[in-house]
């Protein structure tokens, strides 16, 4: 009986260990065509080791607002699978968690049981030393949360002056248990991206998530939304302007016009102060307003108290969360 004791134990582990192999390995088939590339689409997920699974769980669930989704383990590792991945023999079994970080690649986390690795964290300037990075729209925003968390900041938010980078202000944190992860925000883009180059980097920020809520299916709602946005178009006050477009706009929100594109509210709050100074005597009226679930289409004209149809066109607003996302502009040709 104690022979097969082993016996099964062993299959046990040989099992496992195929089973983590899936997980972290990339396999191909034999009768796979060659490829001219790897066929790399994006990043999936990036692995990290802590020394509690669940106290990590619940900080990025309770203080980053990370949804945990999948759970492995425990698995047992066999000593070929140790020595091949470079364990230590006598550390033990591991428990995976893989955790969804909203927009953007998931997180995976390990633990290993009686762990005989090294409890030391690499310094910063260590090869295979690595952090994760989150964007955030608002960066002071999100320090001030984090330390009312008792999230350990380190430094303060620094913004890069000039070169590819300039725009990007980031700052680093340390986690419960001792790794350096980062903030990074960049709302009005990067320093690079000026050039028009052929390539931009991935930003979670350029993805568009569904935020809709039943409220933006209220169409009287939506109208006073459209309403709104009209005063921030006419409005002079700069600091009733500001206050209206926090109210109305989204942080990340989009302007689309045929001749450019404006992204964020301060941009569009540069527009609006050229527009109002080249025309001091225009303003905006709505002709007609109509709308479908969480698209409004606004007809509007602009001109002056005599003439007030010098131009005349058409926004075109998706609405999500109870704010613009997407604001397009389409200005009738004559």
């Amino acid at each position: 009986m104690k022979t097969i004791h082993k016996k099964s134990n062993k299959k046990v582990q040989t099992s496992a260990a195929a089973i983590l192999n899936l997980i972290l390995l990339f396999s191909a088939s034999e009768k796979t065509a060659a490829q001219t590339s790897a066929g790399i689409v994006g990043i999936d997920h990036v692995g990290i080791n802590v020394p509690d699974l669940n106290k990590a769980v619940t900080f990025f669930n309770d203080v980053l607002s990370f949804t945990p989704v999948t759970q492995l383990g425990p698995i047992p590792l066999d000593a070929d699978w140790k020595k091949l991945n470079h364990i230590n023999p006598n550390t033990g079994a591991v428990t995976i968690k893989m955790i969804n970080a909203g927009n953007g690649a998931s997180i995976e986390v390990f633990e290993y049981a009686d762990n005989k690795g090294s409890k030391t964290h690499p310094n910063t300037d260590d090869i295979g030393a690595s952090h994760i990075a989150f964007y955030v729209n608002d960066i002071n925003a999100a320090v001030q949360y984090l330390k009312s968390k008792d999230v350990k900041i380190i430094g303060e938010p620094f913004t890069m002056p000039s070169g590819d980078t300039a725009g990007e202000t980031w700052v680093y944190f340390e986690t419960p248990w001792g790794s350096k992860m980062e903030l990074v925000s960049y709302p009005n883009g990067k320093g690079y991206e000026k050039s028009h180059p052929k390539t931009i980097l991935w930003s979670p920020k350029n993805v568009s998530v569904k935020k809709v809520s039943p409220d933006d299916f209220d169409s009287k709602k939506n109208t006073a939304i459209v309403e709104n946005h009209l005063k921030i178009w006419n409005e002079k006050d700069e600091t009733k302007r500001k206050a209206l477009l926090n109210q109305v706009y989204a942080v990340n929100v989009e302007m689309v016009d045929r001749h450019f594109i404006a992204e964020g509210i301060e941009n569009i709050s540069k527009f609006i102060v050229e527009l109002q100074t080249k025309n001091p005597d225009f303003r905006f009226t709505a002709k007609s307003v109509e709308t479908n679930h969480n698209i409004v289409r606004l007809y509007w004209q602009f001109g002056s108290k005599e003439k007030p149809a010098v131009v005349s066109g058409m926004d075109l607003f998706v609405i999500e969360n109870g704010k613009v996302q997407k604001l397009y502009v389409f200005v009738d040709q004559k």
